[in-house]
């Protein structure tokens, strides 16, 4: 009866190892069913020896399963094999991402054209420089002249031209 209930330990670590190849091996779920189906196979063998196992078998589930998913979320980036599978983050500095940001503030007060109608997001041409834009009031079609009346991080707000 004994290896029964190391058959049923055996389920609880399968079930913990099917829920990481989840993340990993794009299944649809069926690897999730197969991690189910562990963990209520272990729990059956627990409980049919007897009730005082079945709980211990609840309690080993707790306990089992998250002491996995840590070892291989924590631990296992942090190992050589781990590093040599999983990606570097990448050495960006605040502010490297936007590289164009200080010739935005240049656009402040430039005119242009409407490339598609803003609503109130879209195209707008500066010289030959096609950029989104916000209106700074509702919908404006697209062939209007706009300038730009204010420039928030990368976000361009624009007005229409009188056309008098």
């Amino acid at each position: 009866m004994d290896w029964w209930l190391l058959l049923a330990l055996f389920l609880y670590f399968a079930c913990a190892v099917l829920i990481v190849a989840e993340i990993f091996v794009p299944s649809g779920g069926i690897i999730s069913i197969c991690a189910l189906a562990c963990l209520v196979g272990g729990l059956m063998i627990f409980f049919k020896s007897e009730m005082v196992p079945g709980w211990a078998g609840i309690v080993t589930a707790f306990i089992e399963i998250p002491i996995v998913l840590v070892i291989t979320y924590k631990i296992f980036p942090n190992t050589r094999f781990g590093k040599s599978v999983t990606l570097a983050p990448p050495d960006k500095k605040p502010g490297e991402g936007i590289s164009d940001t200080q010739q935005l503030k240049d656009m402040l007060g430039a005119a242009g054209r409407v490339l598609s109608d803003l609503r109130p997001v879209g195209m707008v041409d500066f010289d030959g420089k096609r950029v989104e834009c916000v209106a700074e009031e509702g919908y404006v079609e697209k062939g209007k002249q706009v300038k730009v009346i204010k420039v928030e991080s990368t976000q361009l707000t624009v007005r229409v031209l009188d056309e008098t």
